[in-house]
């Protein structure tokens, strides 16, 4: 670096990781001083994951003063509420995780403790019945959330599903415009200090040489910089997680737009469906162990419910992440970091993760080591937690129908997942976090959704079937009273348009 400190930064891949690292570094660091620059070549295609998001999305382009309308219309964006996860715990079984509370809010106990107590599902129906944003994703409802946090309609945050490959255009002309410069080109080598250990420059195909004091790597799971370069190396969870490959094939719109995507658990991984306003996104994420290509392509294909629009794209990945994210004067974001399969849409929230870490321990002086630290720790914790979650998916089943859901069954799990399931299963707990995107109702929702029930409640949960019973059609009645979602998609794009 010159003089201490990061006047050049040089993004390595573009896509949405890219995109999105270039559109904050630009918003957030002024432009007389740091040079942003960002490599890339139309030759080398993208992966395109994440076209479904959590709510986390919302305040990463609120950050930017992006307009909501503006960026739905030009990313063909529909509204989420929910994930609704098909045949996980048992065969026929239906559950959603919703972004939202269950219950009331200001309640003395965790809601699930009332309902058990109160009769659970024999006497209440399902605790599905008592979510708000589930009860609006079933509707096809789609309203902001009320401001005030005594009333219902509040207790709910939404997310977005878009066209991902639109929505790394869109930041890209936002970058652009934030004088983000675009050098197309493919990197050939990268030179790395025999002293420090830190990348001096990378070259590109076309001779041109191109030094920086700091590298983000978006290259994808080549991890050009990060891994190819630097040898980072890698945490293998796949003995976790075993799903290895995907495949993903888009089709023709079918004229509903429900506000929510599905994951439909197949004979060795699972489905996802993914509605936006021009089409549907599909894709099966499967074990290779466990079944061959051609047999996940069919099982994909009949899972369509429109003509395929496209010839399949066809993943392979290793689930885990790099052994340190931040290394030297490179920062891995994006796949170069790490993949977790997209099971709970978290792909784009690693991203902006990384990129308010990245900016919260922005080097402005002497280059510390402290502050690489501290990023890798933090982003650990946060792969770790979300880890932890995808497994608890596929461990809590009772399918026994195929040898990978017996695999699943019998698996050993992380100490950090196995005390979570265990302190739920004894006392219905579920601690808080003071870090970490899922909280206790996507918890709840996964427990209880896949059959596992507390042998104990809190002994302040009481039996108030009377007073639960009517909240369930108290919120189909604040649902129903809500806008169609298509209607507020229409109404966006006459106000974009207008």
């Amino acid at each position: 670096m010159s003089d201490n400190k990061v006047d050049h930064i040089l993004i390595i891949g573009g896509g949405t990781a890219g995109w999105m690292c270039a559109a904050a570094l630009s918003h957030r660091l002024r432009a007389d001083r740091v040079r942003i620059e960002l490599v890339e070549s139309e030759g080398i295609g993208t992966v395109g994951v994440g076209e479904s998001t959590i709510p986390h999305i919302r305040h990463f382009n609120a950050s930017l003063g992006i307009d909501e309308a503006d960026f739905m219309a030009r990313t063909h964006a529909t509204y989420k509420l929910a994930i609704e996860f098909r045949d996980w715990g048992r065969i026929g079984d239906s559950y959603m995780h919703p972004f939202g509370a269950f219950g009331v809010p200001g309640a003395v106990v965790d809601f699930h403790h009332d309902w058990l107590r109160s009769g659970g599902e024999t006497a209440l129906g399902s605790i599905d019945d008592y979510s708000l944003p589930i009860a609006m994703a079933r509707g096809q409802r789609f309203a902001r959330p009320a401001s005030d946090p005594r009333d219902l309609a509040s207790t709910y945050a939404y997310a977005f599903q878009f066209d991902a490959a639109a929505y790394a255009r869109y930041l890209r002309d936002f970058a652009e415009a934030r004088g983000v410069i675009r050098t197309e080109g493919r990197v050939t080598d990268v030179q790395v200090d025999g002293e420090t250990g830190h990348v001096r420059n990378v070259s590109l195909e076309s001779g041109q040489r191109i030094e920086a004091d700091l590298f983000i790597d978006c290259s994808g799971f080549r991890g050009l910089i990060t891994e190819q370069a630097l040898a980072t190396g890698y945490e293998d969870w796949s003995h976790w997680l075993p799903c290895d490959r995907a495949i993903a094939l888009p089709s023709a719109a079918t004229g509903e737009l429900p506000p929510y995507t599905r994951a439909t658990a197949l004979e060795a991984g699972w489905a996802w469906r993914i509605p936006l306003q021009h089409r549907v996104g599909n894709g099966h994420v499967y074990a290779s162990a466990f079944m061959d290509d051609e047999r996940a392509e069919t099982l994909l294909r009949d899972q369509l419910e429109g003509e395929a629009l496209a010839e399949p794209n066809r993943l392979r990945f290793l689930a885990g992440k790099r052994k340190r994210q931040w290394n030297r004067n490179c920062v891995a974001i994006g796949l170069s970091s790490g993949f977790l399969e997209p099971l709970e849409s978290t792909s784009i929230h690693l991203i902006q993760s990384a990129i308010g870490h990245l900016l919260d321990l922005f080097p402005t002086g002497e280059w510390d080591p402290a502050e690489a630290d501290e990023f890798n720790r933090v982003m650990d914790q946060e792969y770790a937690r979300i880890r932890d979650f995808l497994i608890l998916h596929y461990k809590a089943t009772q399918r026994d129908d195929t040898e990978f859901w017996r695999h699943c069954r019998e698996m050993d799990i992380p100490d950090s997942l196995a005390g979570k399931i265990e302190h739920f299963r004894e006392r219905g707990l579920i601690a808080d976090y003071e870090h970490g995107v899922f909280l206790k109702p996507s918890w709840q929702a996964v427990f209880l959704g896949q059959h596992i029930t507390p042998q104990r409640l809190d002994p302040r949960a009481v039996n108030a079937a009377a007073g639960i019973r009517p909240l369930a059609a108290e919120l189909t009645r604040i649902a129903t009273a809500m806008p169609g979602h298509a209607e507020v998609l229409s109404a966006h794009a006459h106000a974009t348009a207008d």
